[in-house]
């Protein structure tokens, strides 16, 4: 009986440092799309973000190409990979408002852009690319984390 008095404060002392553990966890997603000064219309799957692309982008069509995500550790690094040779390497650190993020856009290899920004839950950034080699469409990614 005494062994099982000593036991459960530290059973429940395991449980609260496993929720703690998991409380160091962020999910990060990322939308690989296309901007285009052509007329026509943006891709309905990018509709939410529309309003930000024009006011950051000032393009007037945009269009979904790949999508991804990664679960991260607190600080920790991850990866996602968005297609067509585009990834992202990421790395998550201590969170003062919002997610702090270090993240290099890559494709096929190549660092393309490397750029510190924070994420804060329902509010996306976005970062503008290169050149698609189609006319004077350009690269975005559109980053949300929760």
């Amino acid at each position: 009986m005494k062994s099982l008095r000593l036991f459960l404060p530290l059973l429940l002392l395991a449980g609260v440092v496993t929720d703690a553990h998991a409380a160091d966890r962020a999910a990060v997603q990322a939308i690989l799309i296309t901007a285009s000064n052509e007329p026509g219309q943006t891709d309905p799957r990018l509709a939410r973000y529309e309003p930000t692309l024009r006011r950051i982008l000032r393009f007037e069509s945009y269009r979904f190409v790949g999508q991804g995500s990664a679960a991260l550790a607190v600080p920790g690094d991850g990866v996602i990979n968005l297609g067509q040779g585009q990834r992202l390497e990421i790395s998550a650190a201590e969170p003062a408002r919002g997610l702090r993020l270090r993240v290099a856009w890559k494709q096929d290899g190549q660092t393309l852009i490397e750029t510190g920004l924070s994420l804060r839950p329902g509010a996306p950034a976005v970062l503008g690319g290169p050149a698609t080699g189609q006319g004077e469409e350009v690269y975005a990614i559109i980053l949300t984390g929760g």
